[in-house]
């Protein structure tokens, strides 16, 4: 009983920050006042704040942009991925375990240290600003999650199935398109949600490399909705929109969660 009561009121705990979200996103922004935070709105204006979000940030292109590197970029990354674990574990690549630190070896540099030289060198490609370079720059980093966990499920499958389509005639491209890859879709989903989410909620590097409202990823939108002391914006405005942005990777984690379990699960170390 007692072990009961400490968890829920942990558990409210917890939900606290998700509260305060709720109850001062749905406020009227006119009426909004930081010593009744805590206290329920009269009057319910979220689609008000909403709207008004959406305007001032220009949120649809941002949002439209986003969604585009946050399914493109986890697709590619997956697959090439797949495709490097499936070389060095089943193919058996001389060195493998070498270009597999090679490959994952840059998730090591924190990611700051990667701003300076990315734009510079996408201003002297003409990549800047452009929804291709932040593409590429996400499908880069996505690549080491799905490397590693690839090689890691890899290495628990019999190397006699290969053997077998082997002998059966089948191309080393085959075997992997038509067996090991669909054999590996749950640990390629949830790499491809752990990706999704990354993206989405990326800040540093949409603030970095582009500036156009139609380039932009979201997060770089909502941070210049900044809070009444310094643009005007009030605040359930502004949490109006984080709520809004925040809707897509709670709907796709909630209805994915069983298999984002799984995928791990087969995924880990063996």
């Amino acid at each position: 009983m007692i072990r009961r009561a400490v968890l829920i009121v942990l558990g409210l705990i917890w939900l606290g920050p998700t509260y305060l979200l709720l109850v001062n996103a749905a406020r009227p922004a006119e009426s909004y006042d930081p010593s009744r935070a805590w206290a329920p709105a009269g009057d319910f204006a979220l689609l008000d704040n909403v709207a008004r979000a959406v305007e001032g940030a220009d949120l649809g292109g941002s949002l439209a942009s986003t969604a585009l590197y946050a399914v493109v970029s986890p697709l590619l990354g997956v697959l090439i991925g797949a495709l490097a674990g499936y070389t060095i574990v089943v193919l058996r690549l001389r060195h493998g375990f070498w270009w597999f630190l090679l490959i994952f070896g840059g998730t090591v540099f924190p990611s700051q240290m990667l701003l300076v030289p990315l734009f510079v060198s996408y201003s002297d490609a003409g990549l800047y600003d452009t929804r291709l370079g932040l593409i590429i720059v996400y499908t880069a980093i996505n690549v080491p999650l799905g490397a590693f966990v690839l090689r890691n499920f890899y290495q628990g499958v019999a190397f006699s199935i290969f053997e077998a389509a082997r002998m059966d005639g089948a191309s080393t491209w085959r075997i992997f398109w038509r067996i090991y890859l669909p054999m590996s879709a749950s640990a390629l989903t949830a790499v491809f949600i752990l990706e999704f989410t990354f993206i989405w909620n990326d800040l540093v590097f949409g603030l970095t490399l582009s500036q156009t409202a139609d380039v932009r990823p979201v997060m770089t939108a909502i941070a210049g909705l900044m809070t009444d002391v310094y643009a005007g914006t009030p605040v359930p405005v502004g949490l109006a929109a984080g709520l809004v942005v925040s809707l897509p990777t709670v709907v796709l984690f909630l209805a994915t969660q069983r298999l984002f379990a799984r995928g791990l699960s087969l995924g880990s170390v063996q």
